[in-house]
């Protein structure tokens, strides 16, 4: 039912272009974050400067070029796309379930095949290590126990996840 009202509810208006650009610029700075504390993946990237990757799904599209250092920069938006990745699910809970299970949404990839791969390996290999930019504002030991906290929640979302798509127990029990 929840799905049914997902799928057939429409925003009356579109957002503003100036916030779409300020989340892809703030999602940019994430990610660069996270790149920069990876070498490895920063020397990945280096070989692919200038190329520009689509993420989409939907409607929702997300253009990035790469730079010489190995980082990315929001790409213009008549930039012709090298790698395309178009996110074949149309159901964002059928997404956030394949998330929660551990598991990649289903990807349709077309373009340079080995930027591809290397977009792969960043996929597999780069982690956030959020307890480690929390300690530099909380403290190690708040920071520790909200990473803990949040993955506890995250655990027993899963598992209830499970429970509901393997045909567990959907009801109230008497």
């Amino acid at each position: 039912m929840l799905e049914g009202l997902l799928q057939n509810f429409k925003l009356p208006v579109a957002p503003p272009a100036w916030a779409v650009e300020e989340t892809h610029r703030r999602t940019v700075l994430l990610i660069n974050h996270v790149l920069m504390q990876e070498p490895q993946a920063m020397e990945r990237l280096t070989r692919h400067k200038s190329r520009v990757v689509l993420a989409q799904w939907r409607s929702f599209t997300f253009k990035v070029a790469i730079t010489p250092a190995g980082l990315l920069d929001v790409a213009p938006g008549d930039a012709a796309a090298d790698l395309t990745l178009e996110i074949t699910e149309t159901s964002p809970i059928a997404i956030a379930q394949t998330l929660m299970q551990g598991e990649k949404p289903a990807v349709q990839i077309a373009g340079d095949v080995q930027l591809a791969a290397d977009v792969s390996w960043l996929a597999e290999h780069l982690r956030w290590d959020i307890e480690e930019d929390l300690s530099r504002v909380l403290g190690d030991a708040p920071a520790h126990g909200l990473v803990q906290a949040a993955q506890t929640f995250a655990s027993a979302l899963r598992q209830f996840i499970g429970k509901r798509s393997s045909g567990g127990a959907t009801g109230p029990v008497a």
